[in-house]
Order: structure tokens, then sequence, then C-alpha cells
């Protein structure tokens, strides 16, 4: 506890807000749940809960060749790059879609967990919140899938291993679907631990089998609500942590978990988002400098997803 209390006092600076205008441009068709106006509500959400003058928005950049390949074999981003349109649509498979927009938009969201890495790393700001579209925790290491190109979270997880020599990083999802890509780039690696919960059985139809023992993936039957979600995080999640000691935490934060989202059947509220994230810093403050970057997935209702996201915001930057 004294441990916690003192890193808490040590925090300084503003949570780093970190999107790009060209993360809207993204548009896989009228009607599609993965659309621009995600991005668009939750701004607007944060600036009437009167807490977006209080981060530190930061411009997305281009993510690197080198950067993408720790990741992605080149080939795989090749392929990527050819399937990218100039005009109408090309589909990965029947809900992920690439447009003319959707490269540039891929490679700042790539880009984005790059950047937030470097600033919570090189102490410019405590934390960080991705804003970005195309989310990543589908896409695995030479396949797109379920609205994800390039794995963000994990181009930044291998960034943080491979340019300031972490041993123990831990990446937590709490998205409504099971993080096969970020499972898929990451079962054979020690260094990395994922915790998460999703509901099964549901897309992408796996996760509930562990590939390994860094992998504590907990299904949830549908209509599970917060009160089996908190009975995860209590007795699995926050023992497997403590055991693990991560040197720093990223966060897969989907928020299509929500009572309100009809892309899934669990029954989370904002206040369970709020719970878990004051858990999470308290054991990145324990273990981890305080160093956490969230990096947006889903959530598909516009109205839950922005309060979901505030809620998240809001404690990241309250300290």
């Amino acid at each position: 506890m004294l441990t916690w209390l003192k890193n808490r006092l040590q925090r300084n600076g503003l949570t780093a807000y970190i999107t790009h205008p060209v993360c809207l441009q993204h548009n896989m068709g009228v009607g599609h749940p993965e659309c621009p106006e995600r991005l668009v509500a939750i701004k607007d959400q944060l600036m009437a809960a009167q807490i977006y003058d209080s981060l530190h928005e930061v411009e997305a950049p281009e993510v690197t060749e080198q950067q993408l390949a720790r990741v992605h074999p080149p080939r795989y981003v090749e392929y990527i790059e050819a399937c990218a349109p100039s005009v109408g649509t090309f589909r990965m498979d029947p809900d992920t879609a690439m447009a003319p927009g959707t490269l540039p938009a891929a490679r700042r969201a790539a880009g984005a967990v790059i950047k937030a890495v470097e600033l919570v790393c090189e102490d410019k700001a405590p934390n960080a919140f991705c804003a970005i579209r195309p989310p990543g925790h589908h896409a695995e290491h030479d396949k797109a899938m379920g609205f994800c190109f390039f794995n963000n979270i994990a181009v930044g997880i291998a960034h943080a291993l491979s340019t300031y020599k972490f041993e123990r990083i831990a990446v937590i999802d709490f998205d409504v679907h099971h993080g096969n890509g970020t499972e898929d780039i990451f079962r054979d690696d020690p260094r990395v631990m994922m915790v998460s919960i999703f509901q099964h059985p549901f897309y992408p139809y796996c996760g509930d089998n562990p590939v390994g023992p860094n992998m504590v993936n907990v299904p949830l039957k549908a209509g599970s609500t917060g009160r089996e979600f908190r009975e995860v995080v209590e007795n699995v999640w926050l023992p497997s942590l403590h055991d693990f000691k991560p040197q720093m935490i990223f966060i897969s934060a989907g928020f299509d978990a929500h009572r309100e989202d009809d892309m899934g059947s669990l029954g989370l509220v904002e206040a369970d988002y709020e719970w878990v994230t004051r858990h999470l810093m308290q054991i990145a403050d324990q273990y981890a400098d305080g160093r956490i970057v969230s990096v947006l997935e889903g959530g598909y209702d516009l109205s839950s997803l922005a309060r979901s996201v505030t809620a998240h915001i809001k404690v990241l930057s309250d300290g």
C-alpha cells in the first residue's frame, strides 16, 4: 500500500489522448457498426463531461515498416497494401472491408500506440488512451478479420519490449469478443501475459481453451453482468497479475460488453469500467511505475461507448 501511495503522489502531467483525423476516413459502408461516428461521440462526451480540456491531445504518427514487422510479416503488410482500393471497397472477409481511407487510418492507429508507449515510457505522460480506428485485437500475425487490419496493441507491446527492454508486460482485454489476434501473436512469448474476459460461445469462437500458461482468458456466458465480471477480476485477473508483476500494462479497451450494446449479450455498465480501471491502475502503480497504455477496440452503441470511455478516461486522468 505504501508503494502504491508513493507512486500515486509522484504522478504528474496530463493523460495523453492520442488520435488523428484520418481515423475518421476509414468507412466500411453505410450501416456498418464500426463507423467514424464512434470517435466523434467519444470526443463529444469527453467535452460534455469537462474532461477533454484536462487531456493532452497528441497527433498519432504513421507506423513504420520496421515497427509493423515486429508482429506482422512483410508479406502480410504488402498484401494489405495491395488490397487497398483507390475507389469503392475491398472485402477481406464478410465483416471487414478496406476503403480508400482504410490504410492511412490503420497506419495512424498502429502509430498511435507506438507514440503512447514512447510518451509513457519516457515520463512525458503518466498514461495514455488511444482514440483510434480501425481496431486491432482480432488481427492475427498474418490475417485481417473482425474489423481489424493491423494489431495495434501488439505493435505497441512489441515496441515496448524491443525499445525499452521490459521483461514482463501484461495486456488486459475486456472487449465482448475474444482478442484472438493478440493471443495468436504472443501465445509463445513468456514476456507477455494476457488476461481477458469475453462472451462465449461467440465470435471469433475461440479462447476458451488455454494455449499457454501466459494466457489467462476467462469466457463468460451470455447474460453475464458486472457481478460475474468483477468476480473474474478479483478471483482470476488480480492474483495472476500480482504473481506476474508486470512492468507495463496495456488495455485492449473494448466497450461492447455494455448492456446497451447489441453487438453482444453481456451486461456491463459504466461503473464496471470505472471499477476495473481503478484496479488496473493500482497494479500499474505497484509494479510498473503507473505505466498504462489503453487502446480503443470495440463499442458500437454510440451513447454507451462514449459514456464508458469517458468513465475509463476519467479514472486514468484523475489518478
